[in-house]
């Protein structure tokens, strides 16, 4: 039996091979076969979770919520670094320097992705904007929000601090953060489903482990990381207790 594997549509597009590389030292380390499969955005991601076609992980704070609520997934580790935040990105030549600056009908591209779009329109409400005045373009992937903004398409975007620290520096030369979200409280996780409970002790014990040798440190860096740090389940409620705040 082969296990599914996916992640979060949310990592820049360079980031692919060394997935699937993170994928084939899984498989050797664990010595059980997985398959990964990378979807084009978070729509075609949630409907292969919703059709069981997805076994572990690594996910983003608001499909985490669902996992481990609905579908009975297990958090076993997050990445180290900084939380995740939000910014709203404009193009460089756009007027607005601030949020206060935006006006009613502003345009506003964003991925599928309910929590940083909650986070987003929260940290519009300085301007007075909302759902009734302004409208929003939904794109695929977070590449697709870069470029509706540079061409003049929408007015901002809204992004994780990832995936626009992920952007090339030409693309970023070309666009200025009005504002950074700051919640403190809300990481990527990576999940494993009902299927392999049975194995989270090796999971845990090959990730956490896997910056103490060159190799799984060379491939930490290609992923953005250092290490792989141990999740509590009290802290995984508490993530999903603020996550189910915000998108309510």
């Amino acid at each position: 039996m082969s296990f599914n594997f996916t992640v979060s549509p949310s990592f820049p597009a360079e980031r692919i091979s060394d997935w699937y590389i993170f994928n084939t030292w899984l498989q050797r380390s664990l010595s059980i076969p997985i398959h990964l499969e990378l979807h084009d955005g978070f729509d075609a991601q949630r409907a292969a979770i919703a059709a069981g076609q997805v076994d572990l992980i690594h996910a983003n704070p608001f499909d985490a919520s669902l996992l481990v609520r609905e579908k009975g997934f297990r958090a076993i580790a997050q990445p180290d670094g900084a939380p995740d935040e939000m910014v709203v990105v404009t193009a460089l030549g756009h007027p607005a320097q601030a949020i206060g600056d935006l006006q009613p009908g502003t345009r506003i591209a964003c991925a599928n992705d309910p929590c940083v779009n909650t986070i987003g329109r929260i940290l519009l409400e300085p301007a007075n904007l909302n759902a009734d005045n302004t409208v929003e373009q939904q794109r695929g992937t977070y590449i697709q929000v870069a470029k509706d903004v540079l061409r003049g398409q929408v007015d901002v975007g809204f992004m994780p601090v990832g995936a626009y620290r992920g952007l090339s520096s030409i693309v970023r030369r070309e666009l200025k953060v009005l504002v950074t979200s700051d919640i403190q409280v809300i990481h990527h996780v990576f999940l494993i489903g009902r299927d392999l409970h049975s194995r989270a002790d090796d999971f845990v014990r090959i990730l956490l482990s896997m910056h103490e040798t060159e190799k799984g440190q060379d491939l930490l860096s290609a992923l953005g990381a250092t290490r792989w740090q141990p999740i509590q389940q009290e802290d995984v409620e508490f993530m999903i207790d603020i996550i189910s705040t915000l998108t309510q």
